[in-house]
Parts: C-alpha cells; structure tokens; sequence
C-alpha cells in the first residue's frame, strides 16, 4: 500500500494521536488521506471499507460500539481514564469519600463535560453527593474546558471532571481524587482499528511497527498543551515528542 485513508473525531487529542501515528506511516512512504468527522459516522465508514485505520478506539467499554465483524484492533497506545481532581494540590481532601464532608470553601456545583454526564451522576449517587448540595452543570466538553481552566487560573475550589489524556494534566496545580467504588469507569485502552481486509493488505512490517507503538497519556496530554497553549501544529508537536524536547528525560 503507498497510501491509507486515516480517521479520527474532531478533537485535539485524537489529532494528537493521529500525528503520531502519521509519523510512522510517512516514515514508511505511505502517504496518509485524512478524514475527520463525529465518531458514528466514521465507524459507519469503517465497517463499510471507506476508511482504512481509526485511530483511536477506547476499548473495551467506550467505543464497543465501533466493533464489528473484520473490524480488527491494532495495538496498545495509551491508558486513557475518567477520573475526578479536585483544583487544590493540597487540603484534606484526597478521595471522593472524602467529598461530601468538605467545607464551604468547595464550589457545591461540578461543572461536567458532557461526555461524562453518566460517570458523574454515577459518582453523585455512590458518594451521596446531591445529598451533600452537589448538583452537575452539563456542558459541551470544550465549553467544560475552557470554564475548568477559567477556574483553575482564578484559584477557585472546585471539582473536575475530566478524562484523562487532556492538556490540564500537564498543565498540573490539581489533584487527582481516588475513586474506591470506581464510579468513573475502569481504564480503557486506546487502539487503532483496521478496517475489514486491511490486515492482508498492509505491509506487515509497517503492522508490526504499528503493532509495537507506545505513547502514553503524559505524551498526548503533553501534545494536546502544545497544540493549545503554545500554538504548535499536530505534526509540530508530533515531531517535538519524537526529538524528545516534549517532556522531561
């Protein structure tokens, strides 16, 4: 194959691990066809043979859905996770059991990232949170961002919800609350997946290079803060990684 037909969702972490990804393709002299688009439609178009690679399924519970027959997962990027911080490094609170005991200086309103409504209803109800005076401001996820990050820059006191590959962890001056009774989800497990066929089409070295692949949540978070905070393109932050000027050796 001298070119393959890409796919990624709209959002700056998945064009990060999209750039990763595309660095070894083009080290490989396969010319990569990028589409982008919401995830449903792009799992349509795998299924169906109009894309070659997606990049990048949260297995095995977020993106279930996107399996299907000849549908093939390829390897093991990165762990991404929900989790809940709370926008204090220090304090006595360090559990969500810890929560509902906290004092008034903790925001009462969580504002919620609309793609972990259930996670975070789940975690009112299992830490008896409304009963505490929680309630959930719904969000679109980039709308939650930007007023976590307005938040944390003004030194409010507030929970966070949030998943993690994302641009706040490396920015840090939160802490991460742990979760005993796992209401935010276990740990996924971001794939690429090949379309039906690919597996016989591709170059198996490139599949084993592919294959062999680790990034971690640090890196694409470190990716996502340059691209949002340093104005880096997702190619420029790619590169940035590979020459190790990314994150600390």
């Amino acid at each position: 194959m001298t070119t393959i037909t890409l796919a990624h969702p709209d959002s700056t972490v998945h064009e990060a691990t999209a750039a990763a990804i595309i660095r070894v393709l083009e080290a490989n002299d396969v010319e990569p066809e990028i589409v982008i688009g919401p995830k449903s439609a792009l799992g349509d178009m795998l299924k169906n043979g109009e894309i070659d690679l997606y990049v990048s399924a949260w297995l095995p519970d977020d993106d279930s859905d996107l399996l299907a027959p000849g549908v093939t997962p390829l390897g093991k990027l990165f762990q991404p996770s929900a989790c809940c911080c709370i926008s204090r490094e220090d304090g006595p609170v360090v559990s969500l059991t810890d929560v509902a005991q906290a004092g008034p200086e903790l925001s009462r309103t969580i504002i919620t990232p609309a793609s972990l409504r259930k996670h975070v209803e789940q975690m009112l109800t299992d830490y008896a949170l409304a009963d505490a005076g929680f309630t959930l401001k719904v969000l679109p996820d980039e709308e939650a961002l930007a007023s976590i990050t307005a938040a944390l820059n003004s030194k409010d006191c507030i929970l966070m919800p949030l998943v993690q590959p994302c641009f706040l962890f490396h920015q840090g001056g939160f802490r991460i609350l742990s979760d005993p009774k796992g209401s935010m989800g276990k740990e996924q497990e971001a794939s690429m997946l090949m379309r039906p066929g690919l597996t016989d089409d591709m170059d198996q070295d490139l599949q084993d290079e592919l294959d062999e692949l680790m990034l971690s949540t640090k890196v694409i978070s470190a990716m996502d803060f340059a691209m949002r905070t340093e104005g880096l393109t997702a190619d420029e932050a790619a590169e940035s990684w590979q020459r190790g000027k990314l994150l600390p050796r």
